[in-house]
């Protein structure tokens, strides 16, 4: 593979004219926290001593919150706490702890003046930081840990980062991960530089709260007002500094009252120095669902009602003057809607226009004459982009903040014109979503890679003014939390190639320790895997907005070696390892485990099971199989277990500390319900009967006639098929399976169908040996089943023996009438003019895809000159059938980088014309939903009958920003499948 991300920030900086800054800078040697001394290291606890930490008296409040977290961080680590100390020089020990701001710390601005701490790097920048082992600063110290900051921020921040290294996890109080105890802890000699940070302002978003957060608040940490108060947003402002994060979008639902109702939580903000802001339906910090009361105060509408809404507004303002804040400008509905009054797109601009005018007005009332030191952003959601492309003229000075399209695809971000407003942009970013086509409030199911290729992807185009993460409840999104401000903080740490795998291995460690990190990560990845193919969520193929009910699932039980099953075996086996994990697990780590691992792959699980168990229920009822009923029994138990799990977080976990905290169906939409279903008749007139793969009857009895048959073998492909036995009445059967060639394999020879529920029905598998197979090209032969008075034959058919151009071939061979190809397995690729289809790791249904970089490029071939101009990705594939074959190309459902931009490529077979093809969606068009649902953009070209033998598909690079996933090319042969089939290759 070539430089994956690097190229994507390389590459794509140079061409379009900027770099990307360093934002870590760190000095050799760094900083560690150690169990052990090591040379020129400073004892931050020492036989049963902790070193006393000394802050100037003046320091701003949330250093001094840092501090104390520290000290007792300390403690829980070593069972040693330290003083905190407000003194002067002369009153400090041989050995002390020195905390302070550049410019608000005696102690710290002695040390710079003496030159013994150098502060270049981050003095006067933006929530920046060094820690520094320092010898002798000055009398009678002999050695000092100094963390000092650039601002308030800054300076919490480094000290949070010692807590960090200390082995403390930021999820240890969200998460109950509990850090390892250790006797002594020593800082390692060295200096530690940070930041300033890649994103200026990074934060979350609490939302759609109603089944998580706020009942929880309700019944635990606000208990006196039964709603998310001050001790919660002390709970997760805590959690925000330690992950280096300095902004909250409150939570805004009807269940909650406003931020701004409770005065206290203003003062908690303040203290923690966290900004507030709002969401992009809630301008000039107001709750509109809470606040604004239509009985008393007319409608929400600037047209009719102006004077109101500007008076509701100016008192906010007022309220929050010396509150730290980022004003949302502009105006929607009263709840995440379109604005009232306006007529037309044209006429809402207008307004829009005004509206912005007369807030400003306001904040330099009340805030800032300097109305341009007031941060302010305008957020393109929905309606509003169509709002802001009719032309609307923003103010220069205002971030532009890029939304995604509420499953992750960022609609688009700012072309070279508005990269170079002074406001800059950002982007709001879900990982949590209640909404069209249907929610994702219960688990964790964004993919680690897809969060990091488009955060990446948008600070390359200078997004970097502000990122604020949709994460509902925070709970269970830990680590998509951790992943996204970990990147605002340093973004220049995630150009690795396999930097978001990297990262979950990371952070596993930190909260588990390095023994079981590798095994935990690679469950999640796969977790995660899972999901990016259908989200839990998903898995009723049901929609909201409106509801409709859940139906069966697109995955293929007869096809493809069952893939329906495949999906529930892969599964099986992540519950197998979580749970003898759970086994294994120190007691210190059991509530984290659960929490962060187990409830989540679990109850994925589950829910899987729940509707493809009904699948089979459903399916094999039609075949006439007693065995239907167990499969009742599977999905119901399933559905239970996702309550017995639930009912765990809820009521035991942590020792109850979570009640009320996780739903297990968050507006009790179909999909979490128990499953429906089918009422089961048979016909029980005979005893057993067989299902060869890829046999799919409506009939309620089976024959040996001439549709018993298994697909054809090929030396290459599937190795193996399936013959299902199973009873059709409730008698026992004895059976045996005996091939008519000893080239023909079966996995069991004979056994027995009973009434006891698992045993009903036994699938075997076939296989040849091709040493044994007859040199031709079809050699035919059958297995037959005998047991019970009825007798089966099932014909079997392998090819071995090839032409002499299929022999010298090697890559992509037509299997059963198609050829599937998974994207970052080309034959060859060309870039041209520093444009290519470069590999992207971990990303896509394959576990790889590959992308049209750079991300911005001053010009799109035109299709006539195509093959000339383009870059362009081939695949040699080999056909046995002559037929006109139906290339199917699959990618990732981006959005156009830019309004510069479409989402085109051109296909091509062999040195035929280019056909170019576009999937951009306007909108939420069916076609949209249809591919958020399945992470998934589809386009179809059919092309003129192909002869047998070589060809070649070429896949034209047009736009940037497209991501190639995988192919399928129809002969004749594909069935319908759900999930990305095998590649078929030599």
């Amino acid at each position: 593979m070539t430089k994956r991300i690097a190229f994507l920030l390389g590459l794509a900086y140079t061409l379009i004219g900027f770099r990307l800054q360093a934002q870590t800078a760190q000095k050799a040697g760094g900083i560690s926290v150690t169990a052990e001394p090591t040379p020129g290291s400073f004892p931050l606890v020492q036989a049963g001593q902790a070193a006393p930490i000394y802050l100037d008296a003046q320091a701003a409040e949330v250093v001094r919150i840092a501090v104390a977290a520290l000290a007792e961080d300390m403690k829980a680590v070593t069972g040693f706490g330290p003083e905190i100390r407000k003194t002067g020089p002369k009153e400090l020990p041989a050995l002390p702890v020195i905390v302070g701001t550049i410019g608000q710390s005696g102690l710290i601005d002695q040390l710079v003046e003496s030159k013994a701490l150098q502060v270049q790097e981050i003095k006067g920048r933006w929530e920046s930081y060094t820690i520094a082992v320092v010898e002798k600063p000055f009398a009678p110290v002999s050695k000092a840990l100094v963390i000092a900051g650039s601002d308030p921020r800054g300076t919490a921040f480094g000290v949070f980062e010692v807590s960090r290294r200390m082995g403390v996890s930021p999820w240890y109080w969200w998460a109950d991960a509990k850090p390892a105890l250790k006797k002594d802890l020593f800082v390692t000699a060295g200096t530690l530089v940070k930041g300033p940070p890649s994103v200026k302002y990074r934060g979350i978003f609490l939302n759609d709260e109603d089944w998580g957060l706020q009942p929880w608040a309700a019944q635990n940490l606000d208990q006196d007002l039964k709603d998310i108060g001050p001790n919660t947003y002390a709970r997760i402002f805590e959690l925000l500094l330690r992950l280096k994060a300095n902004l909250i979008w409150p939570a805004m639902h009807p269940s909650t009252k406003a931020f701004f109702h409770y005065p206290a939580n203003q003062k908690v903000a303040d203290a923690y120095s966290i900004l507030v802001g709002t969401s992009h339906a809630e301008p000039m910090l107001r709750n509109n669902v809470d606040e604004w009361q239509e009985t008393t105060m007319g409608s929400f509408d600037y047209f009719s009602n102006q004077k109101a809404v500007q008076a509701y507004w100016e008192n906010r303002v007022k309220e929050a003057k010396n509150l730290e804040a980022i004003y949302t400008m502009g105006m929607r509905g009263v709840h995440d809607s379109g604005m009232k009054g306006a007529k037309n797109t044209s006429e809402a601009a207008t307004m829009l226009e005004k509206i912005i005018s007369d807030q400003r007005e306001l904040l330099k009332k009340h805030v800032s004459q300097n109305v341009t030191a007031v941060p302010q952003v305008f957020t393109a959601y929905k309606e509003v982009l169509d709002i802001y492309d009719h032309g609307l003229k923003l103010p220069e000075d205002i971030t532009l903040v890029w939304p995604d399209d509420n499953y992750g695809y960022i609609h688009r971000l700012s072309n070279p014109q508005e990269q170079q407003r002074a406001g800059g942009s950002g982007v709001y970013y879900h990982a949590s979503y209640w909404g069209r086509p249907h929610d994702y409030l219960w688990l964790s199911s964004t993919h680690p890679s897809l969060i990091k290729e488009e955060m990446i992807k948008a600070y390359a185009m200078k997004a970097d003014q502000l990122w604020v993460l949709n994460v509902g409840d925070i709970k269970p999104l830990e680590h998509n939390i951790d992943l996204f401000l970990d990147m605002a903080y340093d973004a220049s740490a995630f150009q690795g190639r396999n930097s978001a795998e990297q990262h979950l291995r990371q952070w596993v460690s930190e909260v588990f320790g390095e023994e079981k990190a590798g095994a935990m990560s690679q469950i999640l990845w796969k977790y995660y895997h899972l999901a990016f193919e259908r989200k839990p969520e998903f898995m009723g193929w049901s929609r909201t907005e409106p509801t409709t009910q859940t139906t069966y699932t697109a995955y293929n039980h007869f096809y493809y070696g069952d893939e329906a099953q495949k999906r529930i075996d892969q599964y099986e086996a992540l519950e197998k390892q979580v749970k003898a994990l759970r086994g294994q697990i120190a007691a210190k780590d059991a509530d984290a485990f659960y929490q962060l691992v187990y409830y989540p792959v679990v109850g994925a699980s589950l829910m899987n099971k729940k509707f493809l168990y009904r699948d089979k229920s459903y399916l094999y009822a039609k075949q006439n199989r007693t065995s239907a009923a167990d499969y009742v029994q599977l999905a119901k138990q399933a559905y239970e277990g996702i309550m017995k799990e639930t009912d765990y977080y809820n009521h035991q976990l942590a020792n109850g500390k979570w009640k009320g905290m996780m739903s297990m169906k968050p507006r009790d939409l179909p999909v979490y319900q128990e499953p429906v279903l089918p009422e089961i008749a048979k016909n029980s007139s005979f005893s057993w009967s067989i299902a060869p793969e890829g046999f799919v009857t409506q009939d309620s009895s089976l024959t040996s006639g001439p549709g018993l048959q298994l697909p054809a073998f090929q030396p290459w492909g599937s190795t193996s098929y399936f013959v299902d036995l199973f009873l059709t009445n409730h008698q026992s059967v004895s059976w045996q399976a005996k091939p008519s060639d000893k080239w023909i394999k079966v996995s069991v020879p004979k056994g027995e169908l009973t009434t006891v529920i698992g045993q009903k029905q036994q699938r075997i598998w076939v296989s040849v040996d091709w040493d044994k197979v007859p040199k031709k090209p079809e050699a035919l032969g059958h297995i037959t089943f005998k047991g019970g008075g009825q007798e089966f034959k099932v014909a079997v058919k392998a090819a071995n023996q090839m032409e002499p151009s299929l022999k010298d071939h090697k890559g992509f061979v037509e299997e059963k009438g198609y050829v599937s190809i998974h994207a970052e397995n080309f034959s060859r690729a060309s870039g041209k003019e520093g444009k290519s289809w470069e590999v992207v790791e971990g990303l896509g249904h394959t576990g790889k895809s590959l992308m049209a970089l750079p991300l911005q490029v001053n010009s799109v071939p035109q299709p006539e000159s195509l093959k000339e101009q383009a870059p362009v990705v081939e695949y040699d594939f080999y056909a046995l059938t002559a037929a006109a074959p139906t290339v199917s190309v699959f990618t990732l459902p981006t959005h156009p980088v830019t309004t510069g931009y479409s989402m085109r490529y051109g296909v091509s077979l062999d040195n035929g014309p280019v056909q170019v093809v576009d999937f951009k969606t306007v909108g939420r068009s069916e076609e949209w939903k249809v591919n958020v649902l399945e992470n998934r953009a589809k386009r179809q070209v059919k092309f003129p009958a192909l002869s047998k033998g070589k060809h070649t598909l070429k896949i034209y690079l047009l736009d940037p920003g497209v991501v190639l996933d995988y192919i399928t090319i129809d002969l004749g042969g594909l069935k319908k499948a759900y999930s990305v089939l095998p590649e078929t290759k030599k």
